[in-house]
């Protein structure tokens, strides 16, 4: 593929594609074109794991007429390739009327600042990367005994082209290093990993220690041999700065994506103007975020990424639009349709969403707590967004004792309702971070995304704990 993707594919042949594509009546009909481009070294106790890369380049057709889409995609991005795709998702359509197609007028994007890209480092420094990252974690502690770590890029390029004339393309580059550690001890195995990633090449490197990364992870592992069980029970739980925002990306950023809003399968249906939660929650989505792992200039659909605030205060503003909903419903798109590659659909989808931050400081609200559980760091989860209970693996956590964090605790489960616990948050910090880099999951599909809160604390949540 070209260096640029818009000069891949002439303009008038995305032209006569729409056009064939809107022949039989269609309402509305898209191209949507990928090229990606992936690569990942994975180092395993001193020994290169595995050195992969990919390449995959193809478009998608979506024709919509009524309610029913068309879609079908190809890998052959020749002139006939496209057309026969067209058609073949123009059969949706059962009008004997051809709708017009809006001329197209590009609309250009800004140039990725990528500072160091991924295809001008080599293999032997990716290695040297995960070297020095085994290396410092062994020296963190003796009692680590495996440690594995895996680097990871990728450059995806994007065009978008549909029957009303928009005509966009994007440019997104990741990277991304992950140190998973074992720490054995006393007959047992402890755990402990630490990720970064961001919309960059890798400049990230410039910004991240791998060393410090390395540390932390051993450290997260070695705590856990002297930890001890964590209480169940009902507790009030202070979380930490970055990680914690995944609660609020499963808890009620899913029950917020317009398309599951008007399925019935959202708590937060028909409630835009009420007061969903504790005043000093606002909860934001957003796609501009510079350097995120949810970050781009466009969405999946064509659209512009964007600040979209969705909790202000406690009061639900507004919900996350695709275009096919938002067309649906009178609403312009708010930069929220993603896919995961041009074999797929795109859906209402998150990008970087976090808690905005308050006015405490993260001692002050640790000080309040006399007796509870303070979480570092929260691993995956699961939701009910009909419901909003969820459950999310707690992997750094400590007791709070007399306002103060005392013994580590082992791994346990945070189990709460989502639109209760946002009634229920009686803390916001000034300390806001963004967490790691996630893989958010939907209807079968994973796209990348970003979330953040500020130390936070929730009046009472149910700890699953051995003790």
């Amino acid at each position: 593929m070209s260096s640029e993707i818009r000069d891949y594919i002439p303009q008038q042949h995305l032209q006569q594609v729409l056009a064939q594509a809107m022949s039989a009546g269609a309402d509305f009909a898209e191209v949507f074109v990928e090229d990606k481009q992936s690569s990942s070294v994975a180092l395993d106790d001193n020994k290169v794991e595995s050195l992969s890369s990919s390449t995959d380049r193809g478009a998608g057709i979506r024709v919509i007429y009524g309610e029913t889409t068309g879609f079908s995609h190809t890998s052959d991005l020749s002139l006939d390739g496209l057309l026969s795709a067209a058609k073949l998702a123009s059969e949706v359509s059962s009008s004997s009327a051809s709708n017009s197609v809006g001329e197209l007028s590009y609309r250009p994007h800004q140039p990725a600042s990528v500072v160091k890209p991924a295809n001008e480092i080599t293999n032997d420094e990716k290695i040297a990367l995960l070297n020095e990252a085994d290396a410092a974690a062994r020296a963190t502690n003796d009692a680590i005994t495996q440690v594995s770590a895996r680097v990871g890029d990728s450059r995806r390029q994007i065009l978008v082209a549909n029957s009303d004339g928009q005509f966009v393309t994007d440019d997104q580059s990741k990277t991304l290093f992950v140190v998973s550690t074992v720490a054995a001890g006393d007959g047992q195995l402890q755990r402990g990993s630490e990720a970064v990633g961001h919309a960059m090449g890798y400049e990230l490197f410039d910004q991240y220690d791998v060393t410090e990364i390395a540390a932390k992870a051993a450290k997260r592992a070695a705590s856990k041999l002297n930890a001890k069980s964590a209480p169940s029970g009902t507790w009030p739980v202070v979380i930490g700065p970055g990680s914690g925002g995944v609660v609020f990306h499963e808890a009620c950023g899913h029950g917020l994506e317009a398309d599951l809003v008007y399925k019935g399968a959202s708590v937060y249906a028909d409630r835009v103007g009420d007061q969903v939660a504790s005043e000093l929650v606002t909860l934001i989505d957003d796609g501009t975020m510079s350097g995120e792992w949810g970050a781009y200039q466009y969405d999946d659909e064509g659209y512009s990424g964007a600040e979209n605030v969705l909790i202000k205060d406690g009061v639900l503003v507004d919900y996350m639009w695709d275009a096919k909903t938002g067309r649906k419903h009178g609403r312009k798109p708010s930069g929220n349709g993603r896919r995961q590659s041009y074999k797929h659909l795109p859906m209402t989808r998150m990008t970087n969403t976090y808690l905005a931050g308050g006015s405490q400081t993260p001692e002050e609200i640790i000080s309040s707590v006399d007796y509870g559980v303070y979480v570092a760091a929260l691993g995956g989860g699961e939701v009910d967004t009909a419901s909003g209970d969820f459950v999310f693996g707690m992997v750094e956590s400590y007791l709070i004792e007399n306002g103060e964090l005392t013994t580590p605790l082992r791994d346990g489960q945070l189990i709460g309702n989502g639109p209760k616990v946002l009634t229920m948050i009686n803390a916001v910090g000034n300390d806001f971070a963004m967490g790691p880099p996630g893989t958010c999951g939907k209807d079968g599909q994973g796209v990348p995304v970003g979330d953040g809160v500020p130390t936070l604390s929730v009046e009472a949540l149910t700890v699953g704990g051995a003790a």
